[in-house]
């Protein structure tokens, strides 16, 4: 047991790390040390584990034993309650520069009781231009014994000003057979489930364990590939798009309701002693800007789960775009492949990729504040067939992490 064995498919990353804190040891000590910086950049595809990997790094530098993953400091730091070590997870639209200044008047403070005075942010992509001005300042004025590790999809995402001060460590995809492995050994997942997972993820190691241990995830991710099938009339297409912005609700509000009402509660708490009284002063005001802050938090969870389904739904267009192109590699969603080589046969390569385009367009559309079912209406009625024949599948009846299906070409 260390704080690595949740890096999934990052052996390079880790041996990078590892070598960095053995030669970080004596630093804290005011020794020199080749290739430790103040401020670190972690990139790599959404679910590789670019926090992962900064959580373990920080644990490992706290650790006297270079990350344990049994001392408190290690146990802390993974939990996410260690003094010296801040952990920011935006839940909103953007980051502020309100809560920048925050975290920067945080960084100059010393450690408690570990080595070093870490933050962490996790959504670094998500910063407001104000905010990284705010931040940029911190980082070319570092504090001694303070580190800022910042965690972005790509390089691209951070301002040039700041990824300049910064060191990089990228991170991949990790394999599906990773994938798969960590949850058959750590999540108990029948291994036929866990490979199906796995590759319907893409990687995402947090979406192919939800995949494989939640039945609605997978009869969600179901839904959204039926809208293949469902692009034959216009009156179709229209309710498909309905279907999947409600679809994308429906998710949102049953991860907000009980969080909501729980932080709710708290502040009331927290503002009336517990006592049956009225608030104290400012205590409308502070409820205020709580719900304010919920229903940005409710639009953001809103906008990832429509994102993960468009994300599927373009992996179901490359794979059929794969076939057309008579590809070898394995399909994303090999279980339904008779799906897939029915619509690769009726239509062209040309038709598959504007499809795929007209899905990344509604995406940047919904990323720039398109409301939702507009964007979403104008994706599938782009997507729509023009072949009058309708497709017949299994599909209907399948669930998108089921047996595969024999085809003309398996036989």
């Amino acid at each position: 047991m260390n704080v690595w064995v949740d890096l999934v498919g990052q052996d390079r990353v880790v041996a990078q790390l590892r070598e960095t804190v053995a030669a970080a040891v004596g630093v804290p000590r005011g020794e020199p040390a080749s290739g430790m910086a103040h401020a670190w950049l972690y990139t790599g595809p959404p679910g590789c584990g670019r926090s992962t990997a900064a959580r373990a790094f920080a644990a490992a530098l706290q650790c006297s034993q270079q990350g344990c993953g049994e001392c408190g400091a290690c146990r802390t730091v993974l939990a996410g309650t260690s003094a010296d070590v801040e952990i920011v997870e935006a839940d909103l639209l953007s980051i502020a520069v309100a809560d920048v200044r925050e975290l920067v008047r945080r960084a100059a403070l010393s450690p408690v009781g570990g080595r070093w005075q870490i933050i962490i942010m996790a959504d670094a992509d998500r910063l407001t231009e104000s905010a990284g001005n705010a931040l940029l300042k911190a980082i070319e004025e570092p504090t001694p014994r303070t580190l800022w590790m910042l965690c972005a999809p790509y390089i691209e995402d951070v301002l040039p000003t700041i990824r300049s001060r910064c060191r990089h460590v990228a991170l991949r995809t990790p394999r599906d057979t990773a994938v798969a492995d960590v949850l058959v050994h750590r999540d108990g997942v029948e291994p036929g489930l866990a490979i199906t997972a796995a590759r319907a993820a893409q990687g995402h190691i947090g979406r192919a364990r939800r995949l494989a241990t939640d039945e609605q995830a997978r009869a969600r991710r179901t839904d959204v590939l039926r809208l293949a099938l469902a692009l034959n009339d216009v009156a179709r297409c229209l309710t498909a798009a309905r279907s999947l912005v409600d679809a994308a609700e429906d998710e949102a509000k049953h991860i907000t309701e009980e969080l909501d009402t729980q932080e709710t509660e708290t502040l009331r708490t927290t503002l009336t002693g517990g006592a049956k009284r009225g608030l104290a002063t400012g205590g409308a005001g502070a409820l205020k800007h709580l719900e304010s802050r919920q229903k940005k938090r409710a639009t953001r969870l809103r906008r990832d789960a429509l994102d993960r389904a468009l994300v599927d739904l373009t992996a179901f267009y490359r794979d059929v775009l794969a076939v057309q192109f008579g590809s070898r590699v394995e399909l994303v969603n090999d279980e339904i492949r008779d799906v897939i080589h029915q619509i690769a046969a009726s239509s062209s390569p040309e038709a598959t990729l504007r499809r795929i385009d007209a899905i990344l367009a509604c995406r940047n559309a919904i990323e720039a504040n398109v409301a939702p079912l507009l964007a979403v209406e104008a994706m599938i009625l782009a997507l729509r067939r023009r072949e009058a024949e309708p497709i017949t599948s299994t599909l209907a009846g399948s669930s998108a992490t089921g047996p595969p299906q024999e085809t003309p070409q398996d036989r």
